[in-house]
């Protein structure tokens, strides 16, 4: 989760972007709109969707793995091992 002021209103900022893509999507399947208009804003999620998990993910790294001069604190080599797997299930589950 991002921590950083900024970060967190950057990650906001997109999930009120994505609530307002899927508030379009909802009004064009309740319409009856072409399939074409609808695959492209629901490609348009997913897109929006990944630069988020992106968005987090980094953060995530950053906090937890960057030097100890940025604020992260040490490691020893068993949390790490520990965090770093943590953080591959996160990525293996999303992209299943």
């Amino acid at each position: 989760m991002p921590h950083s002021p900024q970060e967190k209103k950057r990650a906001l900022a997109r999930v009120r972007r994505i609530q307002g893509q899927l508030g379009a999507l909802e009004r064009a399947l309740e319409a009856g709109a072409d399939c074409e208009p609808v695959l492209q804003q629901i490609a348009s999620i997913r897109g929006a969707v990944n630069g988020l998990l992106s968005q987090v993910i980094e953060a995530h790294i950053r906090e937890n793995f960057g030097p100890s001069d940025a604020g992260a604190a040490e490691l020893d080599p068993a949390e790490r091992a520990a965090q770093v797997a943590a953080l591959n299930q996160i990525v293996r589950a999303y992209f299943k």
